[in-house]
């Protein structure tokens, strides 16, 4: 009999929006979250939460905005709602302490979170996403305040783009990451799109998560958070993405305990292109 952990589908509130979650079981094993990047959707994780399934107990959430989670209405998406999100699938649950893998946008999410409540972390995997995500203050507030306004109006009346079959889909969707398998682009492409009433596909986030709020966190305030993360931090990069050929600090650096490891041939999903040498420094750092 196959006792292997299974996901289920669950709901939650958070500003009373109804996100949505998966469940892969275990419930007696050591909590594993897994967080996705910008308009991608819990799915993502789908390998990389099969491999390690016996071993944790894993939560794979689905930000506002994404996936099967609702959308915002009269407001935009900035990192500390997301952190929100992530605070009250936690609190509610009772996962904390736990172990988090996150990707991207979510490893920027996470990394705040961490420095919130460094007590509820035990140790934390970021892939790409310690680079950014901080307000800049270069400019005039008037003129960021402007940007955010044009661009608002401009997100406004872009219509969800239309593709007329699945397959268009895939296609743009293994044409975004040429590293992914076939199996891996339609897995993907199936979970993260919806069928419009006219029998097209459009892909499931929001087009408003394009917006970037024009005051979130400085520089400043974010290096402040992450020095109150006393967890050990494994910084993942791909060595083909933007991240991983960017001349730039060592991101560990930033971090009162981290690590940071370049996977060659892997662009900016890393767990979708290299994912048994991901599973392997998971293992590695999760064990150690």
């Amino acid at each position: 009999m196959d006792r292997k952990a299974t996901p289920t589908s669950h709901s939650y509130f958070s500003q009373r929006l109804r996100l949505h979650y998966l469940d892969w079981g275990n419930e007696d094993a050591p909590p594993l979250m897994l967080v996705h990047g910008n308009r991608d959707h819990c799915h993502n994780w789908d390998w990389v939460a099969e491999a390690l399934r016996d071993e944790y107990h894993i939560v794979a959430p689905d930000f506002r905005g994404h996936g099967d989670s609702a959308w915002v209405y009269g407001s935009g998406y900035s990192h500390s709602e997301y952190v929100y999100d992530l605070a009250q699938l936690i609190h509610q649950q009772q996962l904390a302490p736990l172990n988090i893998i996150a990707h991207s946008l979510g490893g920027g999410v996470a990394l705040r979170y961490a420095g919130v409540y460094p007590e509820n972390i035990n140790r934390m995997i970021v892939i790409e996403g310690a680079g950014g995500g901080w307000m800049s203050t270069d400019r005039p507030v008037h003129l960021r305040m402007k940007d955010w306004i044009e661009s608002t109006r401009k997100v406004a009346g872009r219509l969800p783009k239309r593709y007329p079959t699945l397959e268009d889909a895939y296609e743009r969707m293994h044409e975004a990451n040429a590293h992914l398998r076939d199996d891996q682009a339609r897995h993907l492409t199936r979970h993260g799109s919806d069928q419009n009433e006219d029998g097209t596909y459009s892909w499931k986030f929001d087009n408003y998560t394009h917006v970037m709020s024009p005051f979130d966190m400085t520089h400043e305030q974010t290096m402040e958070l992450w020095q109150r993360i006393e967890a050990p931090l494994l910084l993942v990069s791909g060595s083909e993405s933007w991240f991983g050929k960017g001349a730039r600090q060592d991101p560990a650096s930033a971090f009162r305990n981290a690590r940071h490891v370049t996977v060659a041939d892997a662009g900016h999903w890393v767990h979708h292109d290299q994912l048994d040498e991901f599973l392997r420094l998971t293992r590695d750092f999760f064990n150690n």
